[in-house]
């Protein structure tokens, strides 16, 4: 965000705060950034706040504004600080944590002083009266920490004219259209139910078919790219997890374990350690590797109630996972493998932009640093070799490796994080998993994790969103609706769906009792792709009259140019309907 327009969200955030503090004094006030689509301000307050409330406190902000008053910059002593926040608790513990010797700042504008590092607008006449909004209201607990009181958090948003704020609330407007959860509701294809548990998510079968879809391309890429499919068990004795390092390190995420014949074991969140047990049934040669296997398989982490959403964040999820085992000869290559089998399956599922990160070792961390090194420099020298701009991550990789994330963005230029490539030599070492070479004795292979749509669950939700539910025809849950324009025409249009299903496309006969112009409407508003309409006419000449969802009419024409063409479109996983 440029800085002129940080300063006046931050500004903002503090004519937000005066005005809530000036409908409600006992206020406890928390921070109020900048964010990259507005900004935001927490208080702890004696009542919810409603619309109306908004409302109110963005009037009062104009009010403000007009003051003309200039943000005045000060440094206070510890003492000073404490003396004049005492009665704001959220204030004096941020003043406690702050380092010794480092300034104390505040900002006052009118009668309003806020514990702040700036930066600010000169004064409020540089705030545009008209271009900002007060947007919702959310919950948010104080340091993100559920077990510290829950507050309300105030978000809005401003820009520098009118148009820019109409613009971006128009686009606000596109993406409340576009929310997975309203469409999936809509379209009745996933459900969740908290009879069945926060996070989980229940599959209805348009939803299925959609996943079904993207199972049996996602199969097929993998076997032509020379994976093998494999399929594990959703748990496994505890000690896997403390060899593994997961219990050390990951155990945050993990549920609490079961007992089973007087032994512990524990919910899977991650698919590796029981590849790896599969590599390690018999004695590998290194004219074995490289040695890809793939699995869509099930995993589960505990996330917290506040930060579930949706399907963008769960807590039972299937990853479309693969762990590749190599010799250290075939790493640099195996990893622009990867690279170019996931850039494929993103197109093919509609994605052509994206941002790509290279994250290195965090602060908590196993391995060597050498071997860390090792397998950074892996990662870069192939995504220089395939061209690919990349921005460091500093310090975000895993705990046993270093990794590439690839963030693709949607219709509305929206970043999602799905693909990861991660290299690790810590399990391989942990497991004690070797090949023997050439030279006859034994070596450690290096071992790649990746997962190219992240999860099947987040990855729907992303397709949802970036087609608004029109998926192209290739996953579309209906394929074809056919729509009898009389009674006379049910027996023929039967015939045609089993025609269509005998190839494996999806058509189901609407035999209701509404009338066509009804039918019609409904397959639309359900983005059926292809509402196809038989009269007396189309019958007896084994025709077919096609309209597609966009409401584009292409006529008459054989049941046969029909199939073919839809054969084509799906066959090709086509984006296009002709």
């Amino acid at each position: 965000m440029e800085e002129r327009l940080l300063k006046l969200r931050h500004s903002l955030s503090h004519v937000m705060a005066q005005a809530v503090l000036g409908k409600f004094p006992d206020a406890m006030l928390a921070i109020g950034p900048a964010i990259e689509e507005g900004f935001y301000y927490d208080f702890l307050l004696p009542r919810a706040l409603t619309p109306e409330d908004l409302q109110d406190i963005e009037q009062e902000m104009r009010k403000i504004i007009k003051g003309r008053h200039s943000f005045i910059r000060r440094e206070l002593s510890r003492e000073e600080a404490r003396k004049l926040f005492r009665n704001q608790r959220f204030k004096l513990e941020l003043i406690d944590e702050l380092p010794e010797g480092e300034p104390i700042t505040t900002y006052t504008h009118d009668t309003f002083t806020d514990l702040c590092r700036g930066p600010h607008v000169d004064n409020t006449k540089d705030i545009p009266i008209n271009a900002f909004k007060l947007l919702e209201v959310s919950g948010a607990y104080w340091r993100g920490d559920e077990r510290n009181p829950q507050l309300q958090r105030i978000y809005g948003t401003a820009f520098f004219t009118k148009e820019e704020l109409d613009a971006y609330l128009t686009r606000l407007e596109e993406i409340k259209e576009r929310d997975h959860r309203k469409l999936g509701k809509e379209l009745e294809l996933f459900h969740l139910s908290d009879e069945i548990g926060s996070g989980l998510v229940l599959w209805l079968p348009k939803g299925a078919a959609v996943r079904s879809a993207l199972e049996e391309y996602w199969r097929s890429a993998h076997f032509k790219a020379g994976y093998s499919v494999v399929y594990s068990p959703h748990i496994a004795r505890l000690d896997l997890w403390k060899t593994s390092g997961h219990w050390d390190f990951y155990r945050d995420n993990m549920y609490s374990p079961m007992e089973i014949d007087g032994q512990d074991y524990e919910l899977k969140p991650m698919n590796c350690p029981f590849h790896i047990q599969m590599y390690k049934m018999r004695n590998r040669s290194y004219r074995e590797l490289p040695l890809r296997w793939a699995e869509l398989g099930t995993v589960y982490r505990y996330e917290r109630g506040g930060v579930l959403h949706g399907l963008m964040r769960v807590r039972g999820f299937t990853q479309d996972d693969a762990h590749i085992f190599v010799t250290p000869e075939q790493l640099n290559q195996e990893i622009i493998n990867i690279l170019n089998l996931n850039l494929e399956i993103l197109r093919t599922c509609g994605f052509s932009e994206y941002d790509v990160f290279l994250s290195t070792m965090p602060q908590k961390h196993v391995g060597s640093d050498e071997n860390w090194q090792k397998a950074t420099d892996a990662l870069k020298a192939a995504l220089e070799k395939m061209g690919l701009t990349y921005k460091i991550d500093p310090g975000e990789g895993v705990f046993y490796g270093p990794k590439i994330d690839i963030k693709i963005k949607d219709a509305l230029g929206r970043s999602w994080q799905c693909t990861t490539v991660q290299v690790d030599f810590n399990l391989p070492e942990r497991f004690h998993v070797t090949y023997v070479g050439g030279d006859g004795l034994e070596h450690q292979p290096i071992m790649i994790h990746r997962a190219l749509m992240g999860s099947l669950e987040r990855f729907f939700g992303v397709l949802i969103e970036h087609y608004k539910g029109a998926f192209p025809v290739w996953m579309a849950p209906v394929q074809v609706r056919l729509i009898p324009v009389t009674d006379k025409q049910v027996d023929y249009c039967r015939r045609v769906v089993v025609q269509l299903r005998d190839v494996g496309i999806r058509a189901e006969l609407d035999d209701g009792p509404d009338r066509m112009q009804k039918k019609i409407r409904t397959a639309q508003q359900e983005k059926v792709p292809y509402q196809v309409v038989v009269g007396q006419r189309e019958a007896e000449l084994g025709q077919v009259a096609v309209r597609l969802r966009t409401n584009e009419d292409l006529g008459p024409m054989p049941l046969s140019e029909f199939k073919s063409m839809l054969l084509r479109i799906i066959d090709g996983h086509s984006q296009a309907l002709k």
